[in-house]
């Protein structure tokens, strides 16, 4: 299973892992292979969890545990950077051509998430064509279960490829065969693929919360995950009508008031989300839809090279004397993202620019218990300067990168081991504020301004925040209120790309690459060895990354 996981898709795409049976005219009775795995319902278990385990595996760098290898640092930071949210100065060499729009087909990561997106593929069909073959089922609806959550797993594959690439090879079965001549599937047909399989996971999926473990997917999922793809089909009733279906589901709600490990220390509500341990429904939680499993020291949790977004937001404070890494200030941070001034603000910093923010009074999301802007030296054996306060300066935020406005909810530090790179707090991948957002995406496709604003203002009255009405809402106060409530959370160059909002808000924003920004920057190139691999037919660059 290990070795089907890690393997590219320049292999899956010519020889599966059934076809590898097939070749080498093995009886494997005693290893784990399809044929004699997937041949009961236990088995499909065991294939489900290496589903969610590669699923996972997105936000995994180095490989460590069995995972999906993506061989360097930052891989999903580089789905954040040449966005409207962050900068990248001086960061981790991965990083930086996606922050200058500099990647090219063999840059690392443009190979790897068309790697990743198509493991997963293959291994969501590899339990759709066994489930077709198997008859020996615990229940009656196994196989329909079981189905749904490979053909979900299959389309958010298939979502990261077209948000990246755009049209990309449709694969539905498992290939046995070597293949050289597949082509592009137009962007608009695979979307339509998406669709279908997620109506399915919708009708097929359990529907209560409470009778699944923590991390498994019900059809809630299906129907957000749903929602965005209407979206990005123009289809707004649609989407209208799937978000409001998790909604109305009778499970879910934001989260306003405090609950879990520290609802009696201080806080608020938005920030008790984050909190290692609250991010599961037996927690209190009632506003997580999709989460992702990284509890630590956990049989199938994390390892220390998953999910280093902490380690990418949080500023390098360790690097000032005076200072001593600790978990309540967030672990060892690389600021290997640092967020603008424009959105952030600079208010409470002595950085110049009297930037106001995105953020209005009151706003809960903008307390320092989700974004700090004070720190204080916490060294004890630093006498003279401990408990006396640290001024965030330009010098700090953009030059040494050593403080600036943190993000908290990506904090996380062990007493242990303050050293971790990775995260092992869970994470929520869907939650109902998202929901909201998405619903009035679908407004304003509709030209129902109105109806758009009072979705926001469900997320906006749980912070505490201003209401605001038809008059100022549009899509740029809608992707400034996604900011607010996401940052971090959600893949931002999805979010501008579906909006069609990319060129435009990086142009406004980011001063990095506003004077080199194109139309063809929305899309990621080809992988080289992809377009090298399918010599029998004809597969095209996107454009702007044709070899010169």
């Amino acid at each position: 299973m290990k070795n089907f996981i890690k393997t590219s898709l320049a292999v899956i795409l010519m020889l599966s892992f059934s076809g590898c049976e097939r070749f080498l005219e093995e009886d494997l009775k005693s290893e784990l292979a399809p044929s004699n795995t997937f041949t009961s319902t236990y088995g499909f278990e065991v294939g489900s969890a290496g589903l969610y385990s590669l699923l996972r595996s997105e936000y995994n760098t180095y490989g460590e545990g069995g995972a999906y290898i993506h061989n360097a640092a930052c891989p999903y930071e580089a789905l954040q950077v040449a966005t409207d949210i962050a900068d990248a100065p001086a960061s981790d060499g991965s990083l930086i051509p996606f922050a200058n729009l500099t990647m090219n087909s063999e840059t690392r990561f443009v190979g790897t998430f068309w790697n990743w997106a198509y493991s997963l593929i293959a291994s969501a069909n590899e339990i759709l064509v066994f489930s077709e073959q198997n008859t020996n089922w615990d229940n009656p609806t196994d196989k329909a279960r079981f189905q749904a959550e490979a053909r979900f797993f299959r389309a958010y594959a298939y979502r990261t490829l077209i948000y990246l690439y755009g049209d990309v090879p449709y694969v539905e079965t498992i290939l046995y065969d070597f293949q050289l001549n597949f082509t592009r599937t137009p962007k608009a047909e695979v979307l339509g693929h998406i669709v279908e399989d997620l109506k399915f996971a919708t009708e097929n999926l359990p529907a209560n919360p409470e009778q699944v473990l923590d991390g498994k997917l019900t059809k809630w999922a299906a129907y957000h995950l749903l929602s965005e793809m209407y979206l990005l089909q123009k289809e707004y009733v649609l989407a209208e009508q799937a978000a409001l279906a998790v909604i109305n589901s009778g499970y879910y709600g934001l989260m306003k008031t405090r609950f879990g490990v520290n609802k009696d220390k201080p806080g608020d509500a938005f920030s008790d989300m984050f909190l290692e341990n609250n991010q599961n429904r037996k927690s209190g939680n009632r506003e997580s839809i999709f989460v992702l499993q990284f509890q630590f020291n956990t049989v199938g949790g994390g390892t220390n090279s998953d999910d280093w977004t902490r380690r990418a937001w949080n500023p390098k404070y360790q690097d000032i004397g005076g200072f001593v890494l600790a978990d309540t200030l967030g672990g060892r941070g690389l600021a290997q993202l640092v967020p603008m001034k424009w959105w952030v603000g600079t208010a409470g910093t002595n950085a110049t620019g009297n930037i106001p923010g995105i953020f209005t009074n009151p706003d809960m999301r903008n307390s320092n218990y989700n974004i700090k802007r004070n720190w204080y030296y916490n060294n004890p054996a630093e006498t003279a300067l401990f408990g006396k306060k640290v001024n965030i300066t330009d010098q700090t935020w953009t030059s040494t990168k050593s403080l600036f406005p943190a993000i908290t909810k990506f904090f996380y530090g062990r007493t242990e081991n303050l050293g971790l790179t990775g995260s092992y707090k869970d994470r929520m991948k869907f939650r109902l504020a998202e929901t909201y957002l998405l619903l009035a995406e679908a407004y304003l496709g509709q030209g129902l301004p109105g109806k758009a604003a009072e979705a926001v203002n469900e997320v906006r009255g749980r912070a505490g925040a201003s209401t605001v009405d038809a008059s100022v809402m549009t899509m740029d106060f809608l992707l400034d209120e996604r900011i607010r409530e996401m940052i971090g959370e959600e893949t931002r160059r999805f979010t501008l790309v579906r909006t069609g909002k990319y060129i435009e808000r990086v142009r406004a924003y980011n001063d990095a690459i506003k004077g080199i920004v194109k139309d063809e920057h929305a899309l990621w190139p080809i992988p080289q060895a992809i377009i090298d691999a399918n010599r029998d037919a004809e597969f095209p660059q996107n454009l702007g990354y044709e070899k010169r």
